[in-house]
């Protein structure tokens, strides 16, 4: 198993308790039940949302792309339907939540390598006094 899916797995779950702690209408009875709802909400981003994003293309391109926000918030209404110690009440909940998540995600597969492993830049400041990539 990859570092990479090891440090998404627990940045969501993670993120699933701060969006539950910023937003009243979710819930997530315990950590343990946030690391089974980033689980879920995975299977579900991967397997379900590419269909859905297939048959709601064209509104997604009318929404230049918004929509999509929609089908994200749909994953995390579905995954708090699912789940006993997870749930998403209301609509906006779940779209505020979802646009929340987004950001989560999008910072923790920022760091995340196309081999799944973790990466760092190294910087340093050369001869010249320039920033330099390191290997």
């Amino acid at each position: 198993m990859r570092m990479g899916f090891l440090f998404r797995w627990v940045v969501n779950a993670l993120g699933l308790l701060f969006v539950s702690w910023l937003f009243d209408g979710i819930q997530v009875n315990g950590v343990g039940w946030a690391f089974v709802a980033a689980l879920f909400l995975g299977v579900f981003n991967a397997l379900v949302r590419p269909v859905l994003i297939l048959l709601t293309l064209p509104i997604t391109i009318v929404t230049m792309g918004l929509f999509i926000l929609v089908i994200n918030a749909f994953m995390l209404w579905l995954t708090g339907t699912l789940l006993a110690g997870f749930q998403v009440h209301g609509f906006w909940t779940a779209l505020g939540g979802a646009l929340v998540l987004s950001i989560i995600s999008l910072a923790a597969n920022s760091l995340v390598g196309d081999r799944g492993n973790i990466e760092v830049i190294d910087m340093r400041r050369g001869s010249r006094g320039q920033w330099e990539h390191r290997d």
